[in-house]
Formats: C-alpha cells, sequence, structure tokens
C-alpha cells in the first residue's frame, strides 16, 4: 500500500513533468532491464520563433516614425525532439497504463505502430507492450543498441566523456568533443562484462569480456553483509576501509617490495587477512563490501587495459548497470586503468550511459528518417542532468519509491562542423574560464544571472505586449531557470562543463520552452535604425581621415560599438539612465592606450603587408555596433581588395544581431554606401548564419554552410568581436590562419581579475601558428595585461 501511494505522487506529476509532450509522441523505443526501463520517444514540440522581413515603405533616413526598416512576426512552427525517461522496473507495468492514457492524439500516427525494444526485458514483456499499448515489440540486439548509443551521444553531446579523479578538487574532467571517435574499447559491465572494439559506426567486434562482473558483485556482497540491494551494497563500500580486510604488500615485506616496484599500499591479496584472522575475529561488512569493490574493479580494469594495449587503443569507455555515475564505482574503476597501464590509459564515462541502449534502439526505427544526417543537441530545460549518486551518510535505502530521469535532445535546423581555421580541433576549447574548477568565479556568475533573472523575464513580458498570457509565461521561465541555477549549485558538473557559455544557452532555451522568441527584438530595431541614420556622416568621417589615422579610427570605432551591449549590467543601467549615450559618448569611455591588451600597432604594421585573401568577421551587438563598427570595418577590408564573409547568430540571443536582420541591414547599408552595394552585388562580401544561439561562440559547432564557404574562399583572417565570443570564449583559441579578438570589458568583476577596469581594451593580435607547436590554453586565467606585446610572439 505504501510503495502504490508513494507511486501515485510522482507519477501524478503534469506530463510535462515526467513524459514530457507525450501526446505528440511520434515514435517510441525501450531498453528495459532487470531493474531500471529506460523509454525513448520522438515528438514534434511547437516553439515560438521570430522572423523578420524588409518593410515595404522602409525608414527613408529622415526619422520618420509612420514605417520601421523591418517588420516583427513571430510565429509558431514544429521542432524535433527525443525524449528519454528512466525510471524502475517496479512501476513498469503502470508506466505503461500512464503512456497508453496520454496518447490519445498520436496513436493513429505512430510509425508502423511498432516499438523498438531491447534488453534482457524485450523478451520478458513482449506481450505486455502489446496489449498495454497496441504496439508491436520489434527486438533489437542488445550490444548492437547499446555501440550505436555510444557513438550517437559522442558525436552529438557536447561534454559526453569525462575522466573521473575522485581526490581532485573538481573530480569530473569532461573531454572536448572530437569528430574522430574512432577507434575506441567500449566495456559494458552489466551482470558480466563485454569488451567491444569498435572501429567504426558498423565496424566492431566483443573482443573479450569476463564472467566476473555486477552480478558478481551484488552477488557476494548480498551474501557476505546484510545489503539487499545494489545501492545499499555501494553504501557500504563508500563507508569501508579495504586495507582492514585485503592483505597489501607491507604486510608481507614490512613495507615496499622495491625490487619488483610493488609500493606497500598495493593489494597483495583480496579478503588476505580474513584468512589469517584470530578464532572469533569479526569483519565490518563495510570494509568486506569496499574490499568486494576493489576486486571485482581491479580485475575488469586489469582486462580493460590489457585489450586496449593490445588492440593499441587510447580511449577506453565504461558503462553498464555496474558503473550508473557511483563516484565509488568510478574511482575504482579508474585507479585500476591508472595502475595497470601506468598511467598511459584514461578510464573514461559517459554521462548519458544509461540511455545508450535506448538510443540505440530508438535509432533503429528511424532509419527510414536518415535520423544520422542531423546533429541534435541537449535540451538543457528538459534534462535531468548528472547528478552525483554517492549515498549520504545518513542513506536510507529506498522502499518501491517512484524516481525518474530525463534527457531531451533537439534536432538542430543544420548540421554543425568545426571551423576550418581552427589550429587543432580535437584540442579545442571554447571557454577561458571553467566554473566548475573555480569556485569563486562559479559563485559570482551563478549569483550574477540570478540577480538578472527579473530583468530578463521582464524584458520578455516587454517583447509580446499584446499576449495575455505572458506575465504567467515568464514566471514559469523563472522558476525553470532558477531551479537550473538550484542543481548547477550543488551539481556543477551536471550538464558537463560550467560555463558563462553554458549558463547563457540554458537561459535562452528556458525562455524558449516557455515561447519568448526574441525578448530584445523592439530594442534591436530601435538601435538598428537609429543607427542608420548616422552612418552616412561616420563614413564621411573616416574616408576624410589619413589612412593611419583612419585605421586607428576604425578599430576604435569597433570598439565602441562593443560597447552596447544589453547583456553587460553596467551598460544596461547606463543606456536605461541617459537616452543620450551614443557613439561618442562610448568611444569616450574607452580605456586610454596602452590598452589592457594592446597589439594595435601590430595590427597597424600588417596592413601595411600583402593584403588578407578573405576575412571572417564574426559580428556581436545589433545597432551602433554592427552598423557604426562591423560595416564600416568590413567596407575598408573590402577596399583594400578582401573578400569578406560577414556572420551574425542563427537564432536570437540578448540584443546580438541576428542572420536574417544582418541581411536586411546589408542592404540598407548597401542603399548609402556603393561600396558596399558592389561587394554585395559581386559577391565580394556574403553574409552567412554561423549556427549560434548565443553571445558566446564553439567553434567546434558552426554551420555546414559556413565552414564550406570558409574553406571555398580561403579565410585567412577570423575577427572575434565582444566579450562573448572574444573573451568568455576563444580569448585562448589558436587558429592556422592570423586572428582578431578585441572586445571592451563592460563586467567590473571580470575587468578587475584581468588586471583592468570597467571599459578596459581587449585589442589582441595574433599570427596563424603551425599545427606542431600548438598547445592551447585550456587554463582559467584569464588575458594578462602587456605592453610589449612583441614578447608574446
Amino acid at each position: 500500500m505504501c510503495a502504490e501511494r508513494s507511486y501515485a505522487r510522482s507519477i501524478s506529476l503534469p506530463p510535462d513533468e515526467v513524459f514530457r509532450n507525450l501526446r505528440n509522441a511520434k515514435r517510441f523505443a525501450m531498453d528495459i532491464g532487470g531493474s531500471l526501463a529506460k523509454l525513448a520517444y520522438y515528438s514534434t514540440v511547437e516553439r515560438s520563433r521570430a522572423y523578420v522581413s524588409a518593410s515595404s515603405g522602409g525608414d527613408d533616413g529622415e526619422g520618420q516614425d509612420d514605417h520601421h526598416l523591418y517588420e516583427i512576426q513571430e510565429q509558431n512552427e514544429l521542432g524535433a525532439r527525443i525524449h528519454f525517461v528512466k525510471f524502475e522496473m517496479t512501476y513498469f507495468e503502470k508506466c505503461l497504463d500512464f503512456i497508453k492514457e496520454n496518447l490519445v492524439s498520436s496513436r493513429g500516427e505512430m510509425t508502423g505502430k511498432v516499438v523498438k525494444a531491447t534488453g534482457g526485458g524485450s523478451h520478458k514483456y513482449t506481450n505486455l507492450i502489446r496489449d498495454k499499448l497496441g504496439l508491436e515489440c520489434d527486438k533489437e540486439d542488445e550490444m548492437q543498441c547499446l555501440i550505436q548509443g555510444c557513438i550517437f551521444v559522442l558525436r552529438n553531446i557536447t561534454n559526453e566523456a569525462f575522466e573521473y579523479q575522485r581526490h581532485s578538487p573538481q573530480p569530473y574532467k569532461f573531454q572536448t568533443m572530437d569528430a574522430d571517435i574512432f577507434p575506441f574499447l567500449l566495456v559494458n559491465i552489466g551482470s558480466g562484462v563485454s569488451i567491444v572494439k569498435v572501429e567504426s559506426h558498423d565496424k566492431y567486434e566483443r573482443i573479450g569480456g569476463s564472467s566476473i562482473g555486477g552480478g558478481s558483485f551484488l552477488g557476494l556482497g548480498c551474501k557476505l553483509t546484510k545489503a539487499k540491494n545494489f545501492d545499499e551494497l555501494l553504501q557500504l563500500a563508500s563507508q569501508g576501509d579495504h586495507r582492514n580486510v585485503d592483505m597489501l604488500v607491507k604486510d608481507i615485506y614490512g613495507g615496499a617490495y622495491s625490487a619488483l616496484g610493488l609500493p606497500g599500499e598495493l593489494i597483495a591479496s583480496s579478503f588476505g587477512k580474513m584468512v589469517s584472522a584470530k578464532d572469533g575475529q569479526e569483519f565490518e561488512e563495510k570494509d568486506i563490501a569496499k574490499s568486494l569493490l576493489h576486486t571485482i574493479s581491479n580485475d575488469i580494469g586489469q582486462i580493460a587495459c590489457l585489450y586496449a594495449q593490445l588492440h593499441g587503443l587510447k580511449k577506453i569507455y565504461f558503462g553498464g548497470f555496474f558503473i550508473r555515475g557511483h563516484p565509488v564505482t568510478m574511482h575504482t574503476i579508474t585507479y585500476a586503468i591508472n595502475f595497470w597501464s601506468r598511467g598511459t590509459l584514461q578510464a573514461l564515462f559517459l554521462r548519458h550511459e544509461g540511455y545508450l541502449g535506448a538510443i540505440g534502439a530508438f535509432l533503429k526505427g528511424a532509419e527510414e528518417d536518415d535520423s544520422e544526417k542531423y546533429c541534435w543537441g541537449e535540451n538543457y530545460a528538459g534534462s535531468s542532468g548528472l547528478h552525483s549518486t554517492s549515498p549520504p551518510p545518513d542513506f536510507i535505502p529506498r522502499d518501491r519509491t517512484a524516481s525518474f530521469d530525463r534527457f531531451e535532445l533537439d534536432r538542430l535546423e543544420r548540421p554543425l562542423v568545426s571551423l576550418p581555421a581552427l589550429l587543432d580541433p580535437p584540442s579545442y576549447f571554447p571557454d577561458t574560464v571553467d566554473l566548475t574548477e573555480d569556485p569563486d568565479a562559479r559563485k559570482y556568475w551563478l549569483d550574477c544571472f540570478e540577480e538578472a533573472l527579473g530583468k530578463v523575464a521582464a524584458r520578455a513580458v516587454a517583447s509580446q505586449p499584446t499576449r495575455d498570457d505572458a506575465e504567467m509565461r515568464a514566471q514559469q521561465f523563472m522558476a525553470k531557470y532558477n531551479k537550473r541555477l538550484e542543481t548547477l549549485r550543488e551539481h556543477p558538473f551536471a550538464y558537463g562543463s560550467l560555463t558563462v557559455r553554458s549558463l547563457l544557452d540554458t537561459r535562452e532555451q528556458c525562455l524558449n520552452e516557455f515561447h519568448f522568441a526574441d525578448p530584445y527584438q523592439n530594442i534591436k530595431q530601435q538601435e538598428n535604425e537609429a543607427a542608420l541614420r548616422i552612418l552616412p556622416e561616420r563614413l564621411q568621417h573616416l574616408d576624410g581621415l589619413e589612412v593611419r589615422h583612419r585605421q586607428v579610427a576604425l578599430a576604435e570605432g569597433l570598439l565602441a560599438g562593443n560597447v552596447f551591449d544589453w547583456g553587460a549590467k553596467a551598460i544596461t543601467r547606463l543606456m536605461e539612465g541617459d537616452d543620450s549615450f551614443g557613439f561618442e559618448e562610448a568611444m569616450s569611455k574607452l580605456q586610454a592606450r596602452p590598452w589592457l591588451v594592446d597589439d594595435l600597432d601590430l595590427w597597424l604594421e600588417r596592413l601595411q603587408d600583402h593584403r588578407h585573401k578573405c576575412a571572417l568577421i564574426f559580428a556581436d551587438n545589433s545597432g551602433l555596433d554592427i552598423i557604426l563598427g562591423v560595416f564600416p570595418f568590413a567596407r575598408e577590408m573590402v577596399l583594400r581588395g578582401t573578400q569578406v564573409i560577414l556572420c551574425a547568430n542563427s537564432k536570437p540571443a540578448l540584443n546580438d544581431v541576428t542572420y536574417g536582420e544582418l541581411k536586411i541591414l546589408a542592404k540598407k547599408v548597401a542603399e548609402l554606401c556603393p561600396t558596399i552595394r558592389t561587394a554585395l552585388a559581386e559577391g565580394h562580401l556574403e553574409v552567412m548564419a554561423s549556427g549560434a544561439a548565443s553571445p558566446c561562440l564553439d567553434l567546434s559547432r558552426v554551420d555546414e554552410m559556413l565552414s564550406q564557404e570558409c574553406q571555398r574562399r580561403g579565410v585567412d583572417l577570423v575577427v572575434l568581436e565582444g566579450m562573448g565570443r572574444a573573451i568568455h570564449t576563444n580569448y585562448h583559441a589558436a587558429f592556422s590562419c592570423e586572428s582578431l579578438k578585441l572586445a571592451v570589458l563592460k563586467n567590473k568583476w571580470l575587468a578587475n581579475r584581468l588586471g583592468g577596469d570597467v571599459f578596459s581594451v581587449i585589442f589582441k593580435y595574433m599570427k596563424g601558428s603551425k599545427v606542431e607547436g600548438a598547445t592551447p590554453n585550456r587554463s582559467d586565467i584569464g588575458p594578462q595585461t602587456r605592453k610589449s606585446p612583441e614578447t608574446d610572439r
């Protein structure tokens, strides 16, 4: 009866809290294990999207208020999403009932009325699934599904793989995404152990295994202790000391056996001390459990290590029921691999290893949709995240209580690939500071995002003045994002490396969840119109300057335009409190030279040399930034004979200019500037989408069309503008070509940390590097003041 009440409380949650968007489900897949079931289903999700189109009347530059530069329309559109829900098998039948009750609108639409299923339970529960859901159960090979699921997450999910170092200040060390994931060793630890060598999507083989696995640990553990399940046994192990049970090298030799290189603390015999125990001597259950965990883990680690070395494999991924994200388990596996490989190999774990089988089964059912041609991204707003499952000291075993874990993937509009200009894509790490490794920075930025939440919500409501439910949705957005911030305070590693970029991305996803397409759309429209009116005067001023002075003015113009950032608290206060704050006022706010990082002279010297073939410019803000800062700079490059790719976000984020807006702005600028008009007409200036939807920029995931165009044109200069693109991300990025990274520091805390103050300037010019000497810096130490940039070359 108690179990039924507990279940009812959990399962009676609104469908959007457990089985989100279930009514729109189109296809199902299941991975049914002995204790856990994983359900996967595909659905279409309605999203609000802001579209801009050129106004028929247009603004004529005379200050008319009757017509806008462009029209803004918000439209609902359908996007594809895959949902994964993990729950205890105790409630499998009741969950099927719940799913059935919520499939009224979609039963007739599910492709083929077949559910793909894998795992041992796919055979046992075939009839139950058919009876409950009216779907035929198409059983898929468990190992094949596991491998395909592993390949999928490694290719699509940022920060999926990680090393676990228990005694490190930050135990989770996430791996950067690598397009070249093969070959690797997959060690699946269930009841037994299977070791699979994976060489490609369709070439893999089971090369070994062991009968000593999770089943051995649980079976022996329950006989040797009073533990009744896996969680209880791990709890005992986490509190125990194996040295009270195991015989160590020092117990035999009185210390280390130096001649053989054996340290004194090394286990010489598992459970060895129990052999010589005195009559009546009792051993504590927690020590026995810890010894057993070491015994199983060391055996698995040694076997995996030997197979990796035998086949020349450098990457070993561990998964299966035995892992389950438990820190104690991951620590013992990591120790074993490190010991047996003498530190040459590292154990790698996966954030979503529990879903691999369900993902693989789902992909089997989606083959006709050619799902592999798409890119997918994790929806942080609907995913539970990786939580430490280390049982607390006051651990109370769960008694038939229902628990749910969720993971969601959104299909992206375009395939994303690495930017060709990156020096060494596998070693590229976009973020300058990893907040999981910096407690002070983490607290500051989490507090900062929490404090800004009210203003973001207010801006979202203001962007939809005709929507009666805007205030309610804004409150829901705040609650959702606040919950994510609370999760990240407790578990900074929940969604991979915690960075300013990930906090911004999560906020944008939460806004989108509640149909706020572009909270800053009206502000951007007004600022773009105002900037266009003064562009002719700006161009005339620049044309009247001597060459070197013009180049300096163009650089300063880029920086002055970058001041206008509604994402910066100091600037928001300034612009909200002073309507007259404009381009000249921003120019006067800039730090006097020498700047915090001042490579301007090096850049001016470079401009005296041959022209660049093609410049790729990633633009930042709308309004004065793009129109008075970026376009004049791009115009100068065109006049030098350089082709220009002008790049903007694919989707809105803060007041950043979007690709749709930039296309219209380029045409309007062309009406005012013959050089831009000719460059657009002749293809020397191209406007493109970056593939991003954030003020920050991950250059390992840019639009495939942009990547192809960069290769075709031979980009030899990359320009990154703004704090998000050039400071929070990519400050340490190494390129095979020249690069300019420039920004005005508008956050006082960050500026102080970097040795400057608000309005300090970063102007960093770098020549291209060679792959052989590339050592991209992943340090969380920010840029340093340097008055003699030559020494950094």
